[in-house]
């Protein structure tokens, strides 16, 4: 065992000339809170914890017969008042105003509490916490907020631990209220008691009563361990540590949690108490004088049952027959029947009229019966004193009527009913720490990683918002300079409308924007929810932190107020309609009225914000005035009348448009055609002139030509020219000329 023998030393941090305050002090109000009544409580619960499961006890053959009905009872009532784990319900306290910063933390917690419940088992504490209040009329629980950094991360988580009733002290007080401390003990070994008390106090926790400490079955983990006291004192404000044997405080500080209650404990779940007395009475004592007949009567019928066997007698050799019923009766073989009797004269007529006589066991049974019967009414009379009903047991007569059945349930379940809202109590009362710590303590970064929520930081608005103010100081900056710029100023004069127009356009654009800066601003951040968490003096009137319920649902019952609510608020809406409908004054009245209806019903919880809206918006509708139906009807034929006028006036006018721009268009066409017949005119005449021109050319140069052939004859006549000369110049000639000719041929076509 390392963890024992290990060599500790002082922590650096650790100051000896540092003095210490004694622990006589705490240590007395231990003593003084078992004298008060607690220490008689606590020999009594050792002795009902036996009583319910011992298994050295219940595994000895050699034991006395028991009937198990104190087992079997808590069996019963257990699931009767805790049978599933508690839901987390956080909503802001008055939800009419519908403000978006309390709704989103309402958000965040209840996810963050649903996280933490089902990391910390919140169930098996639960149970363990039913367990003692069943067997022991006191359940208690603690609270620990722990924070550690762990691979660069820092790690914070709350714990939820169910107290031993060994390890749990409170000031002896009458109610819970008047309890100025608390303590819890928890079980350390030395090297964690090192790792946690070596800066405040040193070598001191060496001194401490270090054992292998046994639970009731003599079982041990084989450490070493110390109970280290902690507790927390409301008067002086301080929580303080310390041990027996330990002459010193370990450690005394400020509440490391700011807590309304001030108890990191809830009220522990309590049954039945001595009067002006928070000592616990369990329901054991109340019905043991009857638990004892009870296993009275089970042993009495163990023995008598043992000795309802069938035995008979025949002669046999000379003995005494005392031996031989004694033999009888004391045999454990059932298989041997008959028993020899030597001395058969003894048994007189008997003998000598029958060959065996039996043993006669109607009177042994007779008893049996009667041990029974009494003892069945032991069992009832069990019954009566602890409220269980047969019907909560499954125990029920076929012959009885439903409506008796449900009376037995419904008084059954008025009997435990004190012990359900307690456990609801203790489930909302954890539910309210954790939440504290974790709007107390936990770092924006853990809450938002447990929730999974998505919620904009002020950093990210804040960059947002300058954006949008840096586009609205550009647009203002446009607007001075084109109001400062002579020639803008005066193309402003020259077109006004453009001009106001434009204006128009940038004051809009500056007006939306303005807009968006505005739902910025009054975006949820995750700093206003962190503020508003961190604020203890307002976060208790704004956010209400409660649970479901944690007893198993009837779906029958279920179903049967599903119906009951639908069938109220129908009847309720089916009425307020028509009746706001004829007297709009009435409205409110009705809407409070739907509202109280469905506050009535554990079904409605869920449908409460809309109904509530709803009613509000009933409120604003009938508020509003009223127009009489005369007026509105005439009214009504004016406007219509008006649009006739106005649908009259606009056809019209689409038509005469409509005429005059077909009009226009014909026009436009006839212009066309007329500039398109004379330009094709004027084309005609162009072409008429060019090519009379061009004929006139062609006749000019057949003329030349021709007095040039005929120049030509006249030499070759003359004997000028040779006549190979002669030839070739008339052979060119001829062909310019019919070259001309050819050319002509169109124009004579044309003309």
């Amino acid at each position: 065992m390392t963890d024992d023998t290990q060599t500790v030393e002082d922590g650096d941090d650790f100051d000896p000339k540092k003095p210490l305050k004694k622990s006589a002090g705490y240590l007395k109000l231990i003593k003084d809170y078992e004298k008060a009544g607690y220490r008689n409580y606590g020999d009594h619960a050792d002795n009902i914890d036996k009583r319910y499961a011992d298994l050295e006890r219940l595994a000895n053959t050699a034991r006395d017969r028991e009937f198990a009905i104190f087992w079997a009872n808590i069996q019963v009532l257990g699931p009767s008042i805790y049978s599933r784990p508690p839901v987390p319900v956080v909503i802001p306290r008055f939800r009419a105003d519908r403000k978006p910063i309390p709704r989103v933390a309402s958000e965040l917690l209840e996810r963050c509490a649903t996280v933490g419940f089902e990391l910390e088992d919140l169930d098996g504490v639960m149970r363990s916490i039913r367990d003692d209040l069943s067997i022991l009329s006191r359940g208690c629980s603690w609270v620990r907020y722990e924070a550690k950094s762990k691979d660069n991360n820092f790690v914070e988580k709350f714990c939820i631990e169910h107290t031993n009733r060994k390890d749990f002290a409170h000031d002896p007080a009458r109610t819970w209220k008047e309890v100025d401390w608390a303590a819890k003990r928890s079980w350390m070994t030395k090297t964690e008691m090192r790792k946690r008390f070596r800066k405040t106090s040193g070598k001191a926790y060496l001194d401490a009563a270090f054992a292998i400490r046994r639970d009731e079955q003599d079982n041990t983990d084989g450490k070493l361990k110390a109970g280290v006291w902690e507790l927390w004192s409301k008067s002086a404000n301080r929580v303080v540590w310390f041990a027996e044997g330990v002459e010193v405080l370990l450690d005394d500080d400020e509440p490391h949690l700011k807590l309304e209650g001030f108890f990191p404990c809830p009220k522990p779940a309590y049954g039945t108490t001595q009067r002006n007395s928070l000592v616990p009475v369990p329901d054991y004592v109340q019905y043991k004088d009857q638990l004892e007949e009870i296993n009275e009567l089970t042993r009495r019928i163990s023995a008598l049952a043992e000795s309802v066997k069938v035995k008979g007698f025949y002669p046999a050799g000379a003995s005494d027959i005392g031996d031989a019923i004694e033999a009888a009766i004391k045999s454990l073989d059932n298989r041997q029947i008959l028993v020899p009797v030597s001395n058969w004269a003894a048994f007189g007529d008997l003998g000598t009229s029958e060959p065996i006589i039996w043993l006669p066991i109607e009177i042994i049974g007779n008893v049996i019966v009667q041990l029974v019967t009494l003892r069945r009414q032991l069992i009832q009379d069990v019954y009566e004193i602890t409220g269980l009903s047969d019907i909560m047991r499954g125990s029920t007569d076929p012959n009885e009527t439903l409506g008796a059945q449900e009376m037995k349930s419904q008084y059954g379940s008025v009997r435990i009913r004190d012990r359900q809202d307690e456990m609801v109590r203790v489930a909302r009362d954890l539910t309210r720490i954790a939440c504290e710590i974790m709007a107390e303590n936990f770092q924006k970064k853990t809450l938002l990683e447990m929730s999974q929520l998505d919620i904009a930081e002020d950093a990210e608005i804040r960059k947002q918002v300058s954006a949008l103010e840096k586009q609205i100081k550009g647009i203002e900056a446009q607007i001075k300079e084109a109001q400062s710029d002579p020639e803008i100023q005066a193309q402003a004069q020259q077109k006004p409308e453009v001009a106001q127009k434009i204006l128009q356009q940038a004051q809009g654009q500056i007006e939306q924007l303005a807009q968006q800066i505005n739902q910025l601003n009054e975006t949820v951040t995750i700093e206003k929810v962190m503020s508003l968490l961190r604020e203890q003096k307002i976060r208790p009137f704004t956010l209400d932190i409660e649970t479901d319920s944690t007893i198993t649902p009837d779906e029958n019952a279920q179903k049967k107020r599903a119906t009951e609510f639908t069938t109220a608020v129908g009847g309720i809406l089916a009425q307020a309609v028509p009746a706001v409908k004829e007297v709009p004054q009435i409205a409110p009245l009705m809407a409070e009225t739907l509202k109280y209806v469905a506050s009535q019903f554990r079904a409605g919880r869920q449908l409460d914000a809309v109904i509530d809206e709803f009613a509000e918006q009933m409120k604003q509708i009938a508020s509003q005035p009223q127009a009489n139906a005369e007026a509105d009807a005439a009214q009504k034929t004016a406007q219509a009348d008006m649009q006739a006028k106005a649908m009259e006036a606009k056809i019209k006018q689409d038509t005469f448009a409509r005429d005059t721009d077909i009009k226009g268009k014909l026009a436009d066409h006839d212009a066309k055609m007329r500039s398109y017949e004379a330009t094709e005119k004027v084309k005609a005449i162009q072409v008429e002139s060019q090519l009379r021109a061009e004929k006139h050319a062609q006749d000019m140069e057949l003329g030349r030509l021709d007095v040039e052939k005929k120049r030509l004859e006249l030499a070759k006549l003359g004997g000028q020219i040779d006549a190979q000369g002669q030839a070739a110049d008339i052979h060119a000639a001829e062909a310019a000329q019919r070259m001309t000719e050819r050319a002509m041929e169109p124009v004579g076509a044309e003309e």
